[in-house]
């Protein structure tokens, strides 16, 4: 038997490599304060789900109040007002046309629950149609129906037996743009299939690869043309990431189902949801029981995190949160720019409050030895930036400084001498 220092197993970490935690003991704004009194500057949000802060004062006394209240209840059946209230501000912030909320605790949960809605569609008005198209390099998920739709790679290598075949189209480079729309027409007008899920404007994990908002709305209206469930996946780009409320509003579409989560709650309780149109919650209404949309989870809407949400929705409704995501993506361009110039550097991008860029190196790639020194350099210099192999990321709460950002990208200048 192997022995640890910690019984735990910690989520996308070989314990072999590192078996030393570094124990967070509080949180606030931008930072991470530690047990041995060291403060951290959160640059990746803490896996991109915190958007205002860490305990936002807002979001806390909602939580706060609602848990003296009622912190749990069975959602068959019945229903609460924190649930209530989310439900009627995500249609009235999301993109027009999207009508039905379901609820559930994480972004994996949410595409799950977008693809079965999305065959339990076609099962109910008696067609035949099964085939989710994916898009290269993407990422949706780590439960079986996200690993699924998702890219095949060492992320789910072990787990092939259990996985659907999907059909695959291009990611649309630069200059490449058509050989991805070509790619999903001739797919959609031959194989027929039931839905198209892509995450918009950016590929998370799968190095945060960058598209423009024009190929979103022509990928739209392919599918539209052939009648093809359209599932926009913001788990990830949603909450002002892209520089909107949602990456679709870019370009004016409406998904026919969107999934929704890390910063539903500002990211301070896991929550997701998956919105839809009218007519695929209308399959499913029936007096004939077979026709029931089976999904669920224990938690499914949890009063708290519901609070939680509802608070985080009341900034979003101010100016202030979008004038702060504004002012943040302003500033990671300007520290970016320099890097464009830096030859050390390749394919420096921004996409709203994102900033990616490539460390030239020949050690390339998700396992490439580069990731772990650089998260090695960047934890001495007391920052939480976790690279993508060689690939570099900076996704910060919107209560990020510029001095912030100075001693990230500093430190991120500094990492290419380090590791030369």
């Amino acid at each position: 038997m192997i022995k640890t220092k910690s019984p735990i197993w910690h989520p996308f970490t070989q314990h072999a490599l590192q078996d030393e935690m570094i124990k967070i003991v509080r949180g606030d704004g931008a930072y991470l304060h530690t047990a041995d009194g060291r403060r951290i500057i959160d640059a990746i949000s803490s896996w991109w789900v915190v958007t205002h802060g860490h305990c936002h004062p807002h979001i806390v006394r909602a939580i706060q109040k609602q848990a003296g209240k009622l912190n749990q209840m069975i959602f068959a059946g019945y229903t609460h007002d924190p649930a209530e209230e989310v439900a009627a501000l995500l249609l009235k912030l999301a993109p027009h046309g999207l009508d039905h909320v379901f609820f559930s605790d994480s972004g994996s949960a949410s595409v799950e629950v977008a693809l079965k809605m999305a065959l339990g569609y076609w099962h109910n008005i008696g067609k035949q149609r099964i085939r989710i198209v994916v898009m290269q390099h993407s990422y949706h998920g780590d439960t079986v129906g996200a690993m699924s739709v998702g890219a095949r790679s060492v992320f789910n290598a072990a787990y092939g037996p259990l996985l659907f075949e999907v059909t695959s189209i291009p990611f649309p480079a630069r200059g490449r743009e058509q050989v991805t729309l070509d790619a999903l027409e001739s797919v959609c007008r031959n194989e027929i299939p039931a839905a198209f899920i892509v995450e918009p404007l950016i590929l998370g994990a799968g190095g945060m690869l960058m598209y423009p908002a024009w190929v979103l709305k022509e990928m739209k209206r392919i599918c539209e043309a052939s009648e093809v469930l359209f599932i926009a996946d913001e788990v990830m780009t949603g909450w002002g990431r892209t520089g909107t409320l949602f990456a679709c509003e870019q370009a004016n579409v409406t998904p026919d189902i969107a999934c929704y989560s890390k910063g539903l709650t500002g990211g301070a309780l896991p929550l997701a949801v998956t919105l839809c149109r009218a007519d695929i919650f209308d399959a499913h209404y029936s007096k004939d029981r077979t026709r029931t949309f089976f999904h669920s989870s224990s938690y499914t809407a949890n009063p708290v995190a519901c609070a939680a949400a509802k608070a985080n929705l009341d900034l979003w409704q101010s100016q202030e949160s979008r004038q702060l995501v504004a002012s943040v993506a302003a500033m990671q361009e300007r520290a970016v720019e320099p890097f464009r110039a830096d030859p050390r550097f390749a394919n420096v991008r921004r996409a709203g409050t994102i900033t990616a860029l490539d460390l030239q190196t020949s050690d390339a790639g998700y396992l490439a030895s580069t990731g772990p020194k650089l998260q090695a350099f960047f934890k001495d210099r007391n920052l939480l930036l976790r690279p993508l192999g060689n690939t570099i990321y900076v996704m910060p709460p919107y209560c990020v400084t510029a001095t912030d950002l100075d001693q990230i990208y500093a430190a991120i200048r500094d990492s290419a001498d380090a590791l030369a």
